[in-house]
C-alpha cells in the first residue's frame, strides 16, 4: 500500500518524518503536507472515511488534483499520514509509579485518540503503520509505563499490541452500536428469543439470557455506555492480570 523513495521506505513514513523534500516551484507553492492532510482529517471528521479523494481535498484547499500529487502520490499515502496525524502522542506524559496504573493511563490515551476519530479504525493497519512518528511515540510512552515490570522487551511490546487490539476493538464496538442506534426489545420479542434459545439448544447461554443478560437494547443508552465502559475495563483488568502473572513466573524460574 502506497508508494516508496528511492531508500526503500515507504513514501508516506519519509513525509512524516519530515525526510521528503518539498516541493519548491510551481502553482503549487502555497500548499504543504500538513494543510493536505489537515483538510483531509477535516472532510472525514465531517462526512466519513469514504468522502475522502483526492479531488475533494483539492477542492477544499482551493487547489488543482494535480497541485496534490505534487506532494502525496496519491490516497493511500495521504490515508496513512491521516492515519498518523489524528491519532497524536505528547511528547511528555505524566505516568504514574505503578505500572499497572500507568498501563491503564496509557490505554486511556489511545482510547481517546481513537474516540476523537474513529474514522482511523477503518485504515488497515501493516507495517507501514508502527514505524509513523505518533505510532512510535505512543510505543514509547507504552514501555515507559512498563518499566517496573519484570518481562523482556520482547514481551512488553507483545503487550503494548494486546492492549492497543483491545482499546481498538472496543473503541469500533462502541462506534458500532453508536450508529446502528437503539434497538428495543419488547417483552413479546424477549419471549419469542426465550424460545429459540432454550437451555436444550444452548445450555450455557440460555440460563443468562433468562436472567435478562445478553440482550441489547433494555437499557437506556446512558445504561449501554456504562455497560461498555465496564467491558473495557474488565478487559484491561485480565489482560495487566496476565502480565502480572507472567512476571511471576519469569521471578519463579
Amino acid at each position: 500500500m502506497g508508494d516508496t523513495t528511492e531508500t526503500g521506505l515507504p513514501r508516506a513514513l519519509a513525509i512524516a518524518w519530515g525526510m521528503q523534500d518539498v516541493p519548491q516551484r510551481g502553482p503549487s507553492r502555497g500548499l504543504t503536507h500538513e494543510r493536505i492532510v489537515a483538510a483531509a482529517i477535516e472532510i472525514a471528521d465531517a462526512q466519513g472515511l469514504g468522502a475522502v479523494t483526492m479531488q475533494a481535498v483539492a477542492k477544499s484547499l482551493d487547489f488543482t488534483t494535480m497541485s496534490l500529487y505534487r506532494y502525496v502520490s496519491g490516497k493511500d499515502d495521504l490515508l496513512r499520514l491521516m492515519q498518523d496525524a489524528a491519532v497524536p502522542a505528547p511528547e511528555q506524559v505524566d505516568l504514574p509509579d505503578d505500572w499497572r496504573a500507568a498501563l491503564r493511563t496509557w490505554a486511556g490515551m489511545v482510547r481517546d485518540a481513537y474516540r476523537a476519530h474513529p474514522w482511523v479504525l477503518e485504515i488497515p493497519r501493516g507495517q507501514t503503520v508502527v514505524l509513523m512518528p505518533n505510532t512510535v511515540r505512543a510505543a514509547d510512552i507504552g514501555l515507559a509505563a512498563m518499566v517496573g515490570l519484570g518481562l523482556t522487551d520482547e514481551e512488553k511490546i507483545a503487550a503494548i499490541l494486546l492492549i492497543s487490539q483491545h482499546v481498538a476493538a472496543m473503541v469500533e464496538l462502541e462506534q458500532s452500536l453508536a450508529e446502528e442506534g437503539g434497538v428495543a426489545v419488547t417483552p413479546a420479542g424477549l419471549e419469542l428469543l426465550r424460545g429459540a434459545i432454550t437451555a436444550e439448544r444452548f445450555p450455557h447461554l440460555a440460563p443468562i439470557m433468562t436472567a435478562g443478560g445478553y440482550v441489547v437494547g433494555a437499557e437506556p443508552p446512558e445504561a449501554e455506555a456504562e455497560d461498555l465502559d465496564a467491558e473495557y475495563d474488565f478487559g484491561l483488568d485480565m489482560l495487566i492480570a496476565g502480565l502480572e502473572s507472567l512476571e511471576r513466573r519469569r521471578k519463579a524460574k
